[in-house]
Protein backbone atom coordinates (compact mmCIF):
# COMPACT_ATOMS: atom_id res chain seq x y z
CA UNK A 1 0.00 0.00 0.00
CA UNK A 2 1.20 3.54 -0.70
CA UNK A 3 0.33 6.99 0.58
CA UNK A 4 -1.14 9.92 -1.28
CA UNK A 5 -0.87 13.62 -0.58
CA UNK A 6 -3.99 14.55 1.37
CA UNK A 7 -3.29 18.19 2.18
CA UNK A 8 -0.77 20.90 1.49
CA UNK A 9 -0.28 23.39 4.33
CA UNK A 10 0.82 26.96 3.65
CA UNK A 11 1.58 29.36 6.49
CA UNK A 12 0.59 32.87 5.48
CA UNK A 13 -0.19 36.37 6.72
CA UNK A 14 -3.76 36.54 5.39
CA UNK A 15 -5.57 33.23 4.82
CA UNK A 16 -8.67 35.06 3.55
CA UNK A 17 -6.79 36.66 0.64
CA UNK A 18 -4.97 33.49 -0.31
CA UNK A 19 -8.11 31.34 0.03
CA UNK A 20 -9.97 33.59 -2.41
CA UNK A 21 -7.02 33.61 -4.83
CA UNK A 22 -6.40 29.85 -4.82
CA UNK A 23 -10.14 29.02 -4.93
CA UNK A 24 -10.42 31.08 -8.12
CA UNK A 25 -7.22 29.63 -9.62
CA UNK A 26 -8.13 25.99 -8.90
CA UNK A 27 -11.95 26.18 -8.92
CA UNK A 28 -11.87 25.10 -5.27
CA UNK A 29 -14.28 25.98 -2.48
CA UNK A 30 -13.85 26.58 1.23
CA UNK A 31 -14.25 23.27 3.07
CA UNK A 32 -13.78 24.41 6.64
CA UNK A 33 -12.15 26.65 9.20
CA UNK A 34 -10.33 25.95 12.42
CA UNK A 35 -9.57 28.52 15.13
CA UNK A 36 -6.86 28.46 17.80
CA UNK A 37 -6.94 31.74 19.68
CA UNK A 38 -6.10 34.53 17.26
CA UNK A 39 -4.65 32.12 14.70
CA UNK A 40 -6.86 30.27 12.29
CA UNK A 41 -6.75 28.10 9.20
CA UNK A 42 -8.94 27.85 6.13
CA UNK A 43 -9.09 24.57 4.24
CA UNK A 44 -9.95 24.74 0.56
CA UNK A 45 -10.41 21.91 -1.87
CA UNK A 46 -12.39 20.42 -4.74
CA UNK A 47 -16.14 20.92 -4.79
CA UNK A 48 -16.54 17.17 -4.20
CA UNK A 49 -14.90 17.58 -0.78
CA UNK A 50 -12.25 15.56 1.00
CA UNK A 51 -10.69 12.29 -0.05
CA UNK A 52 -10.64 12.60 -3.82
CA UNK A 53 -7.59 12.47 -6.08
CA UNK A 54 -6.70 16.14 -5.46
CA UNK A 55 -5.21 17.23 -2.13
CA UNK A 56 -6.80 20.02 -0.16
CA UNK A 57 -4.86 23.16 0.79
CA UNK A 58 -4.77 24.50 4.34
CA UNK A 59 -3.93 28.19 4.59
CA UNK A 60 -2.76 28.82 8.15
CA UNK A 61 -2.38 32.29 9.68
CA UNK A 62 0.67 33.45 11.56
CA UNK A 63 3.24 32.67 8.91
CA UNK A 64 5.78 35.28 8.00
CA UNK A 65 7.69 34.81 4.76
CA UNK A 66 11.00 33.06 5.17
CA UNK A 67 14.24 34.23 3.68
CA UNK A 68 15.51 32.54 0.54
CA UNK A 69 13.95 30.27 -2.01
CA UNK A 70 11.15 27.99 -0.87
CA UNK A 71 11.91 24.31 -1.21
CA UNK A 72 8.36 23.49 -2.33
CA UNK A 73 6.16 25.16 -4.90
CA UNK A 74 3.00 24.37 -6.84
CA UNK A 75 3.01 23.60 -10.58
CA UNK A 76 -0.26 24.22 -12.41
CA UNK A 77 -1.49 22.69 -15.67
CA UNK A 78 -4.33 24.42 -17.52
CA UNK A 79 -7.25 22.06 -18.11
CA UNK A 80 -9.65 23.99 -20.34
CA UNK A 81 -7.49 26.52 -22.21
CA UNK A 82 -3.97 26.97 -23.53
CA UNK A 83 -1.07 28.28 -21.46
CA UNK A 84 -1.28 31.86 -22.78
CA UNK A 85 -5.00 32.16 -22.02
CA UNK A 86 -4.48 30.72 -18.53
CA UNK A 87 -1.58 33.10 -17.90
CA UNK A 88 -3.86 36.02 -18.74
CA UNK A 89 -6.55 34.69 -16.38
CA UNK A 90 -4.10 34.18 -13.51
CA UNK A 91 -2.67 37.68 -13.90
CA UNK A 92 -6.21 39.11 -13.81
CA UNK A 93 -6.74 37.25 -10.50
CA UNK A 94 -3.67 38.92 -8.99
CA UNK A 95 -0.75 36.66 -9.87
CA UNK A 96 2.36 38.52 -10.91
CA UNK A 97 5.58 37.52 -12.67
CA UNK A 98 8.32 36.22 -10.38
CA UNK A 99 12.03 36.06 -11.13
CA UNK A 100 13.74 33.07 -9.57
CA UNK A 101 16.65 33.05 -12.00
CA UNK A 102 14.98 31.58 -15.06
CA UNK A 103 16.67 32.10 -18.45
CA UNK A 104 13.62 33.06 -20.52
CA UNK A 105 13.90 29.84 -22.53
CA UNK A 106 11.66 27.83 -20.19
CA UNK A 107 8.37 26.42 -21.41
CA UNK A 108 6.68 27.52 -18.20
CA UNK A 109 5.87 30.80 -16.50
CA UNK A 110 6.97 31.58 -12.96
CA UNK A 111 4.39 33.60 -11.04
CA UNK A 112 3.75 34.70 -7.46
CA UNK A 113 0.48 34.63 -5.52
CA UNK A 114 -0.68 37.72 -3.57
CA UNK A 115 1.77 36.96 -0.72
CA UNK A 116 4.72 36.33 -3.04
CA UNK A 117 4.72 32.51 -3.00
CA UNK A 118 6.17 31.33 -6.30
CA UNK A 119 4.34 28.83 -8.49
CA UNK A 120 4.70 27.72 -12.10
CA UNK A 121 2.22 27.62 -14.95
CA UNK A 122 3.13 24.72 -17.23
CA UNK A 123 1.82 23.91 -20.67
CA UNK A 124 -1.47 22.05 -20.70
CA UNK A 125 -1.12 18.28 -20.38
CA UNK A 126 -4.74 17.79 -21.33
CA UNK A 127 -6.19 18.87 -24.65
CA UNK A 128 -8.03 22.20 -24.23
CA UNK A 129 -11.79 21.84 -24.76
Amino acid sequence: MACRIGELVLDCRDPEVLARFWCEVLDFVELGREYAGEDYAIEIGPREGFGGPQPTIILRSGGEPGQGKSRLHIDLNPTDRDQDAELERLRALGARPADIGQTGEEQWNVLADPEGNAFCLLKARLNPL
